[in-house]
């Protein structure tokens, strides 16, 4: 049997409980996910040259790309991707060495680029662009390439960020009932 979670230099993907990872998206090395945490189809994931972390119910969506940056002299510590808790990755983003707070959607083919920081409870439109080092401030709307802050978040769209998380933690519980 295939399976999606591979070793890198000794280390091997941790899952948390109820996690669900489907088998043709493959995660290397250094990633740890979250309780109910789910990975869809063809998702790369490499926590090669540092860690990948994702929080409790976050869910990341079909073709999504997710890496990181080794150590160096300019950064000794490299930098690695932190995702927080009721976050939704939407289809083909890419998230590269950056920071994803908790309850935070993040659109379909978006981009984070290294060192940028998202903050609580913000949706990041699709196809938008975060530049390197770029840091979204907590409760609003951000569009564009690249990303310009477009209006607060309404009453109703924050509270749909930890309902669209939800959702998918009880797709996942479809899918692993079927396995």
């Amino acid at each position: 049997m295939i399976t999606p979670l591979k070793s890198y230099n000794g280390i091997t993907p941790m899952l948390g409980k109820g996690a669900f990872v489907e088998a043709s998206a493959v995660l290397y090395g250094d990633i740890e996910l979250g309780e109910d945490v789910s990975i869809w189809p063809l998702v790369a994931a490499r926590g090669d040259v540092n860690r990948i972390r994702i929080g409790a119910r976050s869910n990341i969506q079909d073709g999504t790309v997710l890496h990181v940056t080794r150590k160096s002299a300019a950064r000794p510590e490299g930098l690695p991707l932190l995702i927080g808790e009721d976050v939704t990755v939407g289809h083909k983003a890419m998230l590269h060495a950056c920071v994803i707070g908790n309850r935070v959607l993040v659109g379909m083919g978006a981009i984070v680029l290294d060192g940028a920081e998202i903050g609580d409870d913000v949706i990041l439109g699709a196809g938008s662009l975060v530049p390197p080092g770029k840091k979204l401030e907590s409760g609003y709307l951000y569009v564009g390439s690249p990303v310009k802050q477009a209006r607060p978040l309404t009453a109703e769209e924050k509270a749909f960020l930890p309902e669209s998380a939800a959702n998918y933690v009880h797709l996942k519980n479809e899918y692993l009932q079927q396995q």
